[in-house]
């Protein structure tokens, strides 16, 4: 997993505001209870933040959902300490007002919280009122609110240590180093929950504190790094200016790193530049090979560019991925047909295969659905649909021009070509939901890194 560079960076702003911090990183427990009862018979915090980093797995076989987890770690909590208890992360920022009133938890902070939460802790601390506090989502005589939102100017804040969270321990345990070179995401793909939560608009950081991080952490050990960019190449000029950052300091020899980047724009010198800094493969969200479906999914590249930019991989020996998104709306077995074939055109180095498309409130899909009515009776609706019409437990969207039978009709256009990440919990060698993968996890045992799809590429 990639190290979770969010504690590190709330953990410098609480220290900064001159409070002390403790982690209590839970990943590593044997046994929750007794690490919990250990930590709260020796200490007395004025206040718990608990991470939410995903709701669930996003996989349409597995539809694992993890919010009753968090819910039974604040009743955990509750029983050891009367602390408010807020949460925060990703995954709460994605549904905010229906994780806090499901958990039980006292507080949450929606976005960002290197300035929310420093100021919501001197609230509790002070006993003062807290209800203009950014970003604040909190229970009143109204309900619950979700105060709006306050995105911060990176550039503002000061040089993170990174010596909160064990950062060696992740990666001695198979994990990889996390930096973050941008918050925000400008896309319009109609699914995707991350521009409402990271904000609309890039808020870029100085190329040098970037790669001072790195660094920093290089010097600890850690050489296999991921980045936790939205996509690493929006915007463009940004992404070279860092990767000649690296290159300035003579890292590329030394590390290697693995990004999540969009289709376009991408060009032969952020390719060659990229390369010479030491990336070692980068995940192409590319949905799809139908320029019906990626219309309709809100993305701005077409087949034509899925085609260059494997060319451009294969020029410079770039390991890549692409991955898709099957089942969108307008979704057809010709549309499906015409994706396969085109990956096997293309042949990148894996194909990651996600099957149904898991609708996030707040997004365009979700409000599309809602007009459209939300039932059993829908055809386009898979999974929890029950009393679940704010989209709070797993429900997928698969076109009802080939409903359920997707799954086969895309295993039949696959066929043995290896390059394919698909399947179910039984299918462990070809299973793209990391998750839960036996063999993605003896392999991390057994000595190696870097990205999960890179791993299972030399297996």
């Amino acid at each position: 997993m990639v190290t979770p560079i969010a504690l590190d960076y709330l953990g410098h702003a609480l220290k900064e505001a001159e409070y002390g911090v403790d982690l209590l990183d839970l990943s590593f427990s044997s046994n929750i209870n007794e690490d919990l009862s250990r930590y709260f018979t020796d200490n007395t915090p004025a206040a718990i933040g608990l991470t939410v980093r995903n709701v669930d797995d996003a996989y349409y076989l597995s539809q694992d959902f993890f919010v009753p987890g968090v819910k039974d770690l604040v009743e955990k909590l509750r029983r050891q300490t009367n602390a408010p208890i807020v949460l925060g992360g990703m995954g709460f920022s994605m549904m905010p007002c229906k994780i806090l009133e499901y958990s039980g938890a006292d507080f949450g902070i929606q976005g960002e919280g290197e300035f929310s939460f420093p100021k919501l802790v001197e609230r509790i601390v002070a006993g003062d009122d807290c209800s203009d506090v950014p970003g604040l989502v909190y229970r009143s005589a109204n309900g619950i609110i979700s105060n709006p939102q306050e995105f911060v100017d990176l550039d503002t804040l000061s040089s993170c240590k990174r010596d909160l969270v064990d950062n060696e321990r992740y990666y001695l345990e198979g994990g990889m180093g996390s930096i973050e070179t941008k918050r925000g995401c400008g896309e319009n793909c109609i699914y995707c929950p991350e521009p409402s939560a990271k904000g609309r608009k890039y808020r870029l950081r100085q190329p040098e504190d970037v790669v001072d991080e790195i660094q920093s952490l290089l010097q600890r050990g850690i050489a296999h790094f991921h980045t936790c960019d939205s996509e690493f190449n929006l915007p463009i000029e940004h992404a070279k200016m860092v990767c000649r950052e690296i290159i300035e300091r003579e890292l590329g020899g030394k590390i290697h790193w693995y990004v999540y980047a969009s289709p376009t724009p991408f060009s032969e010198e952020l390719m060659r530049l990229m390369k010479r800094a030491g990336c070692a493969g980068i995940d192409f969200g590319v949905d799809s090979g139908s320029d019906v479906i990626l219309e309709n999914l809100g993305r701005r590249h077409r087949k034509k560019d899925v085609r260059e930019l494997a060319e451009l991989c294969h020029n410079y020996d770039m390991t890549f991925m692409y991955d898709l998104l099957l089942g969108g709306p307008g979704e057809t077995r010709d549309t499906l047909r015409e994706t396969i074939e085109l990956m096997k055109e293309v042949q990148p180095s894996r194909v990651g295969v996600s099957i149904g498309v898991r609708i996030y409130p707040g997004t365009p899909l979700a409000e599309a659905i809602r007009k459209g009515g939300i039932s059993e009776s829908n055809p386009n609706l898979f999974g929890r649909i029950q009393n679940n019409e704010d989209f709070f437990q797993p429900i997928f969207y698969i076109s009802s021009s080939i409903g359920e039978e997707i799954h086969s009709y895309v295993s039949e256009l696959i066929g043995d070509d290896d390059r394919f990440l698909v399947g179910s919990k039984e299918d462990v060698i070809e299973n793209y939901n990391y998750n839960d993968n036996s063999v993605l996890v003896e392999a991390i045992e057994n000595g190696a890194r870097g990205a999960f799809w890179a791993i299972l590429l030399d297996l």
